[in-house]
């Protein structure tokens, strides 16, 4: 089944990220798999999918404004799966910079370029363009007891 979609995966190559962009590419979606491959990011994981044609790897960090807006510009993607996340609490205290950037600044150089992609969409477009935020407890809080 070919639905044509391309979609935009931030930390694809994440355990959960790198199913996801299998998943999608099962429905015939084309996949940009942006990743940094910090920690939680293995590239190997989707060795097998180098040469797909619709499936491109991008090494980059979601908080380069400019990497950002030259994937939307040249991919035009109709959703964004965000994944892409600082998520280990004890992480977070030995280096508590790299959580605010990437999970406060990244998500919001992404979302402000989603947000110029989504107006510069046409009418019927707009519409269906949907951003996903998939993230832990550490990125949103606990849910209490």
């Amino acid at each position: 089944m070919k639905n044509n979609k391309t979609l935009l995966i931030t930390g694809g190559c994440g355990f959960i990220g790198s199913n996801l962009v299998r998943s999608y590419l099962r429905e015939g979606c084309r996949v940009i798999n942006l990743d940094k491959l910090t920690y939680a990011g293995n590239r190997s994981s989707l060795a097998d999918l180098e040469g797909d044609p619709n499936y491109m790897f991008v090494h980059g960090d979601i908080c380069d404004a400019e990497l950002i807006r030259g994937l939307f510009g040249k991919y035009r993607p109709e959703a964004v799966l965000h994944l892409a996340a600082e998520s280990h609490v004890d992480r977070s205290i030995d280096s508590p910079e790299e959580f605010i950037q990437t999970n406060i600044v990244g998500t919001f150089r992404l979302l402000e370029a989603a947000k110029k992609h989504w107006k510069s969409l046409p009418e019927e477009r707009k519409n269906s363009f949907r951003f996903l935020h998939v993230s832990t407890d550490e990125v949103y809080g606990s849910l209490g007891s």
